[in-house]
């Protein structure tokens, strides 16, 4: 089991020198990975500052070694795939290749597409998630890409330099369960980032739903290295940190991924680096 911290990218975490300050404190605390989110106004009825995550990561990777970073989750039908493929590839060449890319449709669909023009169909936004992923693949294969799709056109490019990590950045993809299809989705990449109606984000799911998903996922993908990622806020007592996570890794849990609940204050700094500063649990 590994631990990441996760932030918004909004509110006080909007500064890259702060979102680096994190960064530095979870490296040196013992945490396995920085996530961020990716939004561009969230529910713009909110009016706060925000940090283009890109940015925010790359102010990471510069004050850190050891750490991973990426993005929970990135919307990739919000993206143009050769322009999200030349930001990954170069964060992962900046860091030393230490990314991880987590994609998903994102939200609120309204304020996040419809206020920009864009398509706020989800059957329009699965498809375009599943083909701009193909594309960013191919992209950082380095080869030349010709590409005449229902959502994206490449005509003889290739995007060099590749990442570091070969093949690839990882992708997780994030969705609902228990909805079938984001998880078979998820099973022909790297990861899978579930979230469950039953757990609002912050709060830890049940064991057997997150039993039944692994048992799910693992029936759809070939063999090899796959990372379950489930998060939520963990107890700062030790052993019960360890009642809370250690059956969720038993179940098939690879990563938690500690998030403060949605109904606190998440975008204020001094909680977040006072939970960072204490370390990752322990199991």
């Amino acid at each position: 089991m590994r631990f990441s911290v996760n932030i918004p990218n909004f509110g006080d975490f909007a500064d890259p020198r702060t979102v680096a300050a994190v960064a530095v404190a979870a490296e040196q605390a013992g945490w396995d990975a920085l996530f961020v989110w990716d939004h561009v106004v969230h529910r713009k009825q909110i009016r706060r500052p925000f940090g283009d995550p890109w940015m925010l990561l790359s102010a990471a990777a510069l004050a850190t070694n050891r750490i991973k970073l990426g993005t929970l989750v990135t919307p990739v039908a919000r993206r143009r795939p050769h322009q999200l493929a030349r930001q990954v590839s170069t964060l992962d060449n900046l860091s030393g290749g230490r990314v991880i890319l987590g994609t998903g449709l994102g939200a609120p669909v309204e304020d996040e597409y419809g206020s920009f023009g864009e398509p706020t169909d989800p059957v329009v936004l699965a498809e375009m998630l599943d083909e701009g992923l193909h594309l960013v693949d191919r992209y950082w294969s380095g080869d030349t890409v010709t590409h005449q799709g229902k959502h994206f056109t490449a005509d003889d490019v290739a995007l060099l330099p590749t990442p570091v990590q070969r093949p690839r950045v990882p992708i997780w993809v994030a969705g609902y369960w228990p909805n079938k299809r984001p998880m078979r989705r998820a099973a022909r990449w790297d990861g899978v980032v579930p979230l469950f109606l039953s757990a609002r984000h912050g709060f830890t799911p049940p064991v057997d739903e997150v039993r039944d998903l692994v048992k799910y996922v693992d029936s759809q993908r070939d063999p090899g290295p796959f990372e379950v990622v489930l998060g939520g806020t963990s107890p700062a007592d030790p052993a019960k940190a360890r009642d809370l996570i250690g059956p969720l890794a038993d179940a098939g849990a690879t990563w938690w991924d500690e998030r403060r609940q949605q109904d606190e204050l998440i975008t204020e700094l001094d909680p977040v680096l006072r939970r960072v500063e204490q370390g990752p649990p322990t199991l």
